[in-house]
């Protein structure tokens, strides 16, 4: 199946590395206008270059998604740019905190998660979906297994991410009206700076070698690029007869 998104414009969070940037790629194979957010310019850039080598049309904005104005401010450029928006996917995301006990949790932690993980999704919808009310969509917001079907290494983790699946459960029901189908996207294990990251941060809690430890790790983890081509197939046309929840490797 030839999956295209010709004339679609996606705005996506997070998309310097992981799964962000891996789907941001795979948009702009399949035909799509991709804006994304990050606050990782370096690694922008390598997204954009990798666009621009197969033929793709991106454009970057500086981005911190606990900002509000900085989130409005993506959205508007997105819809003055290219004419609205068709797709969003929410893929910012941080995991702080791992293997760290509830009682030795730091708060100031547990709020940085929880505004990037949850708030950071809330801003992204709260301004996406009125440029978006108008010819339909849809929205993809990346939670995780954990906070959804079981826990996390992290308490703030999981507990952002069951957050996730909670709001996508309200609004999805506030936007059906207006033509616009939401799903919430549940990755398993997958080589990402965060996952990989987490890892090695794990290990060293526990006395073990990081670097060994994340590169057993590698052996059983999943490629965000395939993730990615998930999510190019639930905003297609091809994808229209999807619901949920989505639950991938």
């Amino acid at each position: 199946m030839d999956v295209r998104l010709d004339d679609k414009v996606a705005v996506i969070t997070g998309a310097s590395t992981g799964i962000g940037a891996a789907t941001a790629i795979e948009y702009a194979k399949a035909g799509a206008k991709v804006v994304f957010g990050d606050i990782n310019e370096a690694d922008a850039q390598k997204t954009l270059s990798t666009i621009a080598e197969n033929g793709g049309v991106a454009k970057f904005l500086r981005t911190d998604v606990t900002i509000e104005s900085e989130v409005a401010d993506l959205m508007k450029t997105a819809d003055a740019e290219f004419g609205g928006i068709d797709v969003l996917v929410t893929a910012a995301g941080v995991l702080l905190g791992p293997s760290v006990r509830i009682d030795d949790f730091e708060a100031a932690t547990f709020d940085t998660v929880i505004d990037v993980n949850l708030k950071g999704t809330f801003l992204a919808l709260k301004y996406a979906v009125p440029i978006m009310q108008s010819g339909g969509g849809v929205i993809l917001c990346i939670a995780s297994g954990a906070g959804v079907r079981g826990g996390s290494s992290s308490v703030a983790y999981a507990s952002s991410k069951g957050g996730v699946n909670g709001l996508v459960m309200t609004v999805e029901s506030q936007v059906s009206s207006m033509n616009i189908r939401m799903h919430t996207i549940c990755p398993g294990g997958l080589a990402t700076p965060l996952k990989l990251g987490q890892i090695a941060e794990s290990a060293k809690r526990g006395g073990q070698d990081p670097d060994a430890a994340v590169a057993n790790a590698r052996n059983s983890l999943g490629d965000p690029a395939g993730v990615a081509r998930v999510l190019t197939f639930l905003v297609s046309d091809a994808g229209s007869y999807m619901r949920g929840q989505i639950f991938t490797r």
